[in-house]
């Protein structure tokens, strides 16, 4: 599973490299285990997320869950998880969102503190009313804990197609970047948030979403 982790001063920049990005029970274990590592380490820090080529992430799997059924709960069981995981994580956390976000992709992306999204080409999208794949009450609670309930209303019925300057008018991202500027950007917001207090910045994450990551699964060690 090729989810890589290189360090740029005190950042953690993970990139995601596997085409699509699907979410799936692999993607989530590699990811997870990234957020070990970089959860064990001291001092100052910070995490970037980011993808390569044409996706961020294109959502669950689900040419996998045809041939595996059964791994369709448990991987959005895992997925609550992470999300809640990452919601808490005791270190500020960006997302640079390089290319399509669609579903699981767009509902991962809310996780994170900081969003930019690539200005010109991509779209984050929740289309689940055009597959036929309903939320569920977690999934749900993921998308309005982040977005207005406005655009989360929006975001939910209407299937809509997110460019990077619509979803910044939609309060759905931070930011918009080149793409050439786009890691960049994250990196440079990632940096000037490392130095926080980490325990204090994960105890005012605890206040603010534990209920939250609590009801999606995750409890913390």
């Amino acid at each position: 599973m090729d989810i890589s982790l290189q360090y740029v001063g005190p950042v953690g920049l993970v990139t995601w490299n596997e085409g699509e990005n699907r979410v799936n029970l692999d993607s989530l274990q590699r990811l997870n285990e990234v957020l070990d590592e970089l959860e064990a380490m001291d001092g100052p820090l910070a995490l970037v997320l980011t993808g390569q080529g044409k996706f961020f992430s294109n959502g669950l799997d689900l040419e996998r869950f045809g041939a595996n059924p059964a791994e369709f709960v448990a991987t959005l069981d895992d997925l609550n998880r992470t999300i809640g995981r990452l919601l808490l994580f005791p270190a500020y956390t960006v997302a640079a969102l390089n290319g399509h976000t669609f579903a699981a992709g767009a509902l991962l992306s809310c996780s994170f503190d900081y969003r930019v999204m690539r200005e010109d080409r991509g779209y984050w999208c929740m289309n689940e009313a055009e597959i036929g794949l309903a939320l569920d009450r977690r999934l749900w609670t993921i998308l309005s804990n982040r977005l207005s309930r406005q655009s989360a209303i929006i975001a939910a019925t209407t299937a809509h197609r997110f460019s990077g300057p619509d979803a910044l008018a939609h309060g759905i991202v931070e930011a918009v970047a080149s793409e050439d500027a786009l890691v960049s950007h994250a990196i440079d917001v990632a940096s000037t948030y490392a130095s926080l207090d980490r325990a204090i910045l994960g105890e005012h994450k605890r206040l603010i979403q534990g209920d939250v990551a609590t009801y999606l699964g995750f409890t913390p060690t």
